[in-house]
């Protein structure tokens, strides 16, 4: 490789166009310091000399030995590990973003709901964090003091209600960097309560506590854990005392849900017949006296 080098140093200072004064040698000396070059090239890279000596050994294979050349020639110069480092960092800073945008949006909607609002200003009352009751002597802009109530309500917002599910507060051990980081732990956390269910409920018979009915009413559900999180308390204690956790209990509730709903859709379907029905006129009037 030393001696390529050094044949290609010689060449290039031979026939570098600056070392020619009139315009035909240097057009000359541009092709020639161009195709020596390209022959650098070929000759230092283990594949692309290869595939020059295949071309050498087998010139009949022109368009193979073509498409090896510019296939070798345009690819990417870019470390695949530099290309999945970007990727996963990019995708995480996406994903932690969008989990804020939830967040936020969550916190903005119950901050406007009714319900949730008239909670808010009872504790901010209770805990005396507005200056509400001094407004009569509060000489700033009304815009001013509206602006400072609604940061209160929101703040108490954040800080009492119990977001959970998609719209939860996010935390860095969401993104995907962490979860690759952490993923011997969180496999070796799997196969432990694997191991768990496995001794306590199948081997020794034990009672299901909370968290394993709360599991298993998940799982038949199908729906993630966010999702169940998600789910009013009422809903959940609902489920409990009709021992969803056990298949055949289950699949007679659902079945009974999926009878149910088909009766309000065929109600509401026959509800807006109706409705529609009405707004034509109704049915027609019948008179028998003379015309």
């Amino acid at each position: 490789m030393a001696d390529i080098t050094q044949a290609y140093r010689k060449l290039a200072r031979k026939w570098h166009p600056d070392m020619h004064k009139t315009k035909a040698k240097k057009e000359e000396a541009e092709q020639m310091f161009t195709t020596i070059a390209n022959a650098y090239e070929i000759l230092r890279d283990e594949e692309q000399r290869s595939d020059y000596d295949y071309m050498l050994d087998h010139p009949d294979e022109y368009l193979s030995n073509y498409y090896n050349y510019y296939r070798r020639r345009f690819a990417p110069k870019v470390d695949p590990r530099i290309v999945v480092v970007v990727t996963i960092t990019i995708i995480s800073i996406i994903q932690y973003w969008a989990a804020w945008n939830n967040y936020n949006t969550a916190i903005t909607y119950l901050s406007k709901e009714p319900k949730y609002r008239f909670r808010a200003q009872e504790i901010i009352k209770q805990e005396k964090l507005s200056n509400s009751t001094n407004k009569k002597k509060d000489r700033r802009n009304k815009e001013l003091i509206r602006e400072e109530e609604e940061a209160i309500i929101r703040k108490v917002i954040e800080e009492k209600m119990d977001i959970r599910g998609a719209y939860q507060k996010p935390t860095v051990y969401d993104v995907l960097w962490l979860q690759i980081l952490l993923l011997p732990y969180t496999l070796y956390k799997y196969v432990a309560s694997c191991i768990d269910w496995t001794w306590r409920y199948r081997i020794k018979k034990k009672e299901y506590d909370l968290a394993a009915k709360h599991y298993l009413i998940r799982r038949n559900l199908k729906i993630s854990e966010g999702q169940f999180d998600a789910l009013p308390d009422h809903e959940k204690e609902d489920h409990l005392l009709r021992e969803l956790w056990i298949k055949e209990k289950f699949q007679v509730w659902k079945t009974a849900k999926e009878e149910e709903m088909k009766i309000k859709m065929a109600e509401s379907a026959r509800y807006k017949s109706y409705r529609r029905y009405m707004k034509k006129g109704g049915p027609g009037q019948m008179s028998f006296g003379p015309e």
